[in-house]
């Protein structure tokens, strides 16, 4: 079960360092109370942390802050999906329920304050390119209308774009019936290599511990690139 590994195009190479992870078999349903508790914990540890300061002094926040601008994105305008469930949890709003790889997503976001893509791995089509996006490229969004990559970086299959660190598509969406999971932890190139590899590690262990089907192991791989 190797795990998929995008080749990353020249123009970006020097800016981005990737967290790969696969998981298979999963199995997709309502979140259960051992996850559930983890959430709950970390939400409270965040919000107690980081009650009252302004983003900017949250130095957590800076690595996925650092990668949109290299890519000429301006993360006040365009916030990294971690840094906006940041900013929701110390106002003490909801955590987004949707099921349990949706929500162990979020709870990695949560705790490693950076990117994430998750895809089910069945629906990719072929080779896998992480680039910058061409003028007039979009993809169908998951809850949203076309989102626009024009210029911005993206994964790319046989079949088009469809995910980069603001948004996943709904073509590649999790739902389910989805039995093999994949996902890109996305830093910038500065972000230790030691430190993301256990970002690695800790999503493998998760998804082992919290999405296995009933009677059945999950067999995860991860690898971070490059290498």
């Amino acid at each position: 079960m190797p795990v998929l590994e995008p080749e990353i195009s020249p123009e970006i190479a020097a800016q981005v360092r990737l967290g790969l992870i696969h998981a298979t078999p999963v199995s997709i349903g309502p979140t259960q109370a051992a996850l559930q508790q983890e959430i709950d914990d970390l939400c409270a540890r965040r919000s107690s942390e980081h009650a009252g300061k302004p983003p900017g002094e949250i130095p957590g926040i800076q690595p996925a802050r650092d990668l949109y601008r290299a890519f000429g994105i301006d993360p006040t305008k365009t916030r990294p999906s971690s840094e906006s469930l940041l900013r929701r949890v110390i106002r003490k709003k909801p955590f987004p329920r949707i099921f349990n790889a949706v929500d162990l997503c979020n709870y990695f976001a949560l705790r490693f304050l950076l990117s994430l893509g998750l895809y089910d791995a069945d629906k990719i089509r072929g080779k896998v390119v992480f680039r910058p996006g061409k003028p007039g490229e979009s993809f169908a969004g998951i809850r949203k209308n076309e989102v626009h990559v024009g210029g911005r970086p993206v994964l790319v299959d046989a079949q088009g774009p469809f995910g980069n660190p603001t948004s996943d598509s709904q073509r590649t969406s999790v739902t389910e019936s989805t039995r093999s999971l994949w996902m890109v932890i996305f830093a910038p190139a500065s972000f230790s290599k030691e430190q993301l590899a256990e970002h690695v590690h800790t999503s493998c262990e998760y998804m082992a511990k919290h999405l296995a089907p009933a009677g059945e192991a999950v067999k995860t791989e991860g690898v971070t690139i490059p290498r």
